[in-house]
Formats: C-alpha cells, structure tokens, sequence
C-alpha cells in the first residue's frame, strides 16, 4: 500500500453487475458510519436493493432460509476488496502522539460503536414493521442488511488491526483480500507463513468455513427482530460486545506478535 496514498481499495473497481453494486453499497455504509435516522435510512436503502435478489431468488428459497445465507455469503465476499483500509502511517497520522496500542483500541472502541449503531437502526426498523404485520415479509431482508454492514465493519477493523501493528498481509490486493475475510472467519490473526499464497479466489472448504461464520452471523442479528424496541437495545448491545470481543482479541494476538 503506497504510504502517500494512505487509504486503498483491497480490489478493482466495482463491476456493473448487482453483486457488484450490492458491495460497492455495502462497503460505503461500512467506511462512512453514521447514527439515528440516517443508519435507518441507510439500512432501508440496502434492504431495498437486496429485494431485487430476494425476488429472483423466488418466496420459496427466502422463507427457506437458502437466499439469506447464499446472497450474505456472496455479498461479504464481493464487499471486501472494496472496502478503504488505512495502512499504518495513516493510522498513526489520525492519531497523533499516541501509542500504537492506544490507536488500537480506539479503533476497536469505535468499530463496536458502529456495529452497535446497526443493530440499533436495524431493532428501530423491525419495530416498525411489527407494526405492520404484512410487513414482516421483510424480515429476511433487515437480517440481510443487517448481517452485511456489522460483517464489513468488523472485516475492515480486522485489517486495519493488522495494518497499525505492522503484520499486513502479503500478495496483492485479491489475496490480501482473502487472508483479512478468513481471519474475521476463523477470529484469529492472519498467518504470515500462508497469507502469500492465499488465492484470489476462495476454495471449497474456505467457502463452507465462510457460510457457516455467516450462519452464526444471521443468528446474531436476529436479536434484532424482538417486538418493539426491544430488539433495537438487544441488537445493539449483542453486536457492540461481539465486536470489541474480536478486536480485543485479535489486537492481543497481534501485539505478541509484535513483541516477539
């Protein structure tokens, strides 16, 4: 990562297919995170483009539970080449002065508050549509959303961590890609024996390891959906403990690492 530039994508510019743009909009609502009214508005906006897969996908596949997994599984998978990592000089730079284990858990302190301001939105909306009951055909896609948006802030926290204490990931930017997605599945730091030849493009078992964080994923997000608010406080919370429980431990990982 060229240090004058400070911040890259981890891929190539977004294709003009729907997976594509569906990543492109995902990695925007991960890199610029916001609160309120207008992370409702931004989890709405995603639900809304997830519909059209949702209705490829046919009533069947998404009562089913098979298109929540599947689009979820792609849609992470697309997002992350596509999401803006700052590399160590800039993370220092927004953080003058202080120790890199400080900046450490700023990051971690402020990635929990964005997963917890998703899960937030996400409860507020599924209160509102427990007001509708015809409306809850739209669950699926609130899980979608929500799942999309908490995975990519959490996979941009895991790189970032790499990045301020000086274990980036090597290859290009398709294999980094793929080292930061599989250390956010298997919640431990990047191997820097293996991380070299982690191919572009995922193998069979690395998928199922994927769909399967993925699964765990949705049913985290589910807290979202309790009636009324509740769901927005327990949404919250579950995501904001989740978060800070992998960043905590992957700076901890890193920091040995560091050390020696």
């Amino acid at each position: 990562m060229p240090p004058a530039a400070g911040r890259e994508h981890c891929g190539s510019d977004p294709e003009p297919s729907r997976p594509g743009e569906l990543g492109e909009l995902v990695a925007r609502v991960a890199d610029q995170p916001v609160g309120g009214a207008e992370q409702r508005r931004r989890l709405a906006e995603l639900s809304r483009a997830l519909a059209a897969s949702a209705r490829s996908a046919g009533v069947g596949a998404v009562v089913g539970g098979r298109w929540l997994t599947d689009v979820v599984t792609g849609a992470v998978t697309d997002t992350v080449p596509r999401l803006l990592i700052r590399d160590q000089a800039t993370l220092r730079g927004h953080h003058p002065g202080r120790p890199d284990d400080e900046v450490a858990r700023a990051l971690v302190r402020t990635a929990s508050l964005a997963t917890a301001g998703v899960g937030a939105a996400a409860g507020a909306l599924a209160a509102v549509e427990f007001a509708a009951p015809p409306a809850l055909l739209a669950a699926p896609l609130q899980l979608a959303a929500e799942s999309l948006v908490v995975s990519a802030v959490e996979i941009k926290l895991v790189a970032e961590l790499h990045e301020l204490f000086g274990e980036p990931a090597g290859g290009g930017r398709a294999s980094r890609s793929a080292a930061y997605l599989m250390s956010w599945v298997h919640q431990r730091a990047v191997d820097p024996i293996v991380t070299g030849g982690v191919g572009a493009v995922l193998g069979q078992a690395a998928k199922r390891e994927l769909r399967g964080r993925i699964i765990r994923r949705l049913g985290r997000s589910a807290t979202s959906l309790a009636p009324f608010l509740a769901g927005a406080v327990a949404g919250s919370e579950v995501n904001r403990r989740a978060t800070r429980a992998l960043g905590g431990k992957l700076a901890a990982e890193l920091r040995a690492r560091r050390d020696g």
